[in-house]
């Protein structure tokens, strides 16, 4: 493995910088396929090595640095049902992990990415992160407290104040938390990056468009059951289609709106819905199963569940929301509908059910597109050019 002193790395400049770097990817949840965070970490440090690049994950369940879990009253309890634990900061494990590494990338602003960044800091080594946590699906997890006025802004300022406002340069998913951050001041160098997708998100056989519409029509959601993503709204919309007794639902996650989900479902569908947790590993297959693909979220910084429908060849239904990044995927009028409308939402279930032919054109085309734009390979270049230029600076 490639190993430099950081004054050696500190005196190269920039002169240096076309080389391979040794990055450290700071993430408190690292061992944990579940959470969307974890999952693109892994995937990057996956291709960052594939490109030549060294990587060292360090956070809970990380394979050569694992933190210790750090159990916070309360907090540690709704953030488990996210499939998330905080991490416990020690002065040793990122000395250790930090020796000779070029950058360390920050994921989340809590007390481990805080502390790990400030021991960077004194190492002398420059420091990036990434802003992947909306403050809005923070506060639709937080019951009653999302109604008090203003929360939202102050847990912007609160982040800013954590690890932000120390930070040059800031990834983010898509140009819609770019506007959100620079509205609340934040000043760094935001670097629009997508998450991205893994190659093992490809599409399958193609829709036959003169075959008959298949029975049962598989429609298939995927995110965490929780507030913010709203799949009761596709629970209902599927109870007023047209073709009801037709559409068998697949929810695919976890979360702790896990039983109410699925007694609703009960009570309003004629077929069996399937709701909860799938292996990683399982879902490029469960997707190319599938005949549509819908996401009700009110609030996603990107939505990268709907990239990878989309990359098998899947047609997305998708809600517009001034909170969730999604929408800007939709490629027509008829992948959209607006956020919480369920009759809305029916009524666009039935067209694509109607349109055989057109599902089946237009899946193609999106699994074409998505190649072309949001692969983990593209985005990891980038995420490296963002690294060189905080190095060189």
């Amino acid at each position: 493995m490639h190993e430099n002193g950081n004054d050696e790395s500190v005196a190269e400049g920039t002169a240096g910088i076309d080389r391979p770097l040794t990055i450290a990817l700071v993430v408190d949840t690292v061992g944990n396929q579940g959470n969307g965070t974890s999952n693109s970490a892994l995937q990057w440090a996956a291709e960052l090595e594939r490109q030549g690049h060294h990587v060292r994950l360090v956070g809970v369940g990380a394979p050569e640095y694992p933190a210790r879990v750090n159990k916070v009253p309360l907090v540690s309890w709704v953030a488990a049902k996210q499939l998330m634990q905080f991490a416990k900061p020690s002065d040793t494990l990122f000395r250790t992990a930090f020796r000779g590494v070029d950058v360390v990338h920050i994921y989340m602003p809590f007390k481990f990415g805080r502390h790990a960044a400030k021991v960077a800091r004194q190492m002398g080594i420059p420091v990036t992160a990434g802003f992947h946590l909306q403050p809005e699906n923070v506060l639709y997890s937080a019951g009653p407290l999302r109604h008090i006025p203003g929360v939202s802004n102050f847990l912007y300022w609160l982040f800013k104040h954590w690890l932000y406002k120390r930070i040059d340069h800031i990834h983010v998913p898509t140009e819609m938390t770019a506007s959100l951050l620079r509205s609340h001041g934040y000043k760094a160098k935001l670097h629009v990056i997508s998450n991205g997708y893994s190659p093992v998100y490809a599409p399958g056989k193609p829709v036959d468009p003169s075959a008959p519409t298949p029975v049962p029509f598989r429609i298939i959601a995927s995110g965490r059951l929780a507030r913010e993503k709203d799949q009761i709204t596709l629970i209902k919309a599927i109870s007023m289609s047209k073709h009801a007794g037709d559409i068998q639902l697949i929810i695919a996650g976890t979360g702790p709106l896990r039983h109410y989900l699925t007694f609703r479902a009960g009570r309003l569908l004629a077929r069996k819905a399937e709701i909860g947790f799938h292996k990683h590993a399982d879902m490029p297959d469960l997707l190319r199963s599938g005949d549509l693909f819908v996401h009700c979220s009110i609030a996603d910084i990107e939505s990268v569940s709907v990239i990878e429908a989309m990359a098998c060849g899947l047609v997305p239904i998708i809600a517009a929301s001034e909170l969730s990044a999604a929408s800007q995927f939709a490629l027509l009028d008829e992948s959209l509908f607006p956020v919480r409308d369920a009759a809305l939402l029916a009524r666009r279930i039935d067209w694509w059910i109607a349109h055989q032919a057109e599902r089946a054109e237009w899946g193609a085309r999106y699994a074409e597109h998505t190649k072309e734009h949001y692969s983990v390979e593209a985005s990891v270049h980038k995420f490296v050019d963002m690294e060189r230029e905080a190095i060189g600076e």
